[in-house]
């Protein structure tokens, strides 16, 4: 899967091009909108781990700890793109 994204805002917008599970981080954010995503609703490996990346590349994307009960209750984290973006994608089979 390729990414390219234009993030919005300020006088001058950012192009980045994301490959990967970062491309894959990128696009699940934007699909989610303002509601977000969390990593029970989308499992995956290291969301944090992609999430910090997304930052270390200047990509804002928020935060919000939230609580979740069940057999293993506890907390989780729900991230959301803080920015408006624009996002198309390349090579995403079907499903993705």
């Amino acid at each position: 899967m390729k990414v390219n994204v234009t993030l919005g805002g300020g006088e001058c917008p950012r192009t980045f091009r994301l490959t990967g599970r970062l491309g894959w981080t990128l696009y699940q954010l934007y699909r989610a909108g303002a509601r977000g995503v969390s990593p029970l609703e989308k499992p995956a490996l290291r969301w944090s781990t992609y999430v910090h990346q997304l930052r270390d590349k200047g990509i804002p994307v928020d935060t919000e700890i939230e609580k979740h009960s069940g057999t293993y209750k506890g907390v989780h984290a729900r991230y959301r793109l803080a920015c408006d973006a624009v996002v198309t994608v390349s090579g995403m089979e079907a499903g993705e």
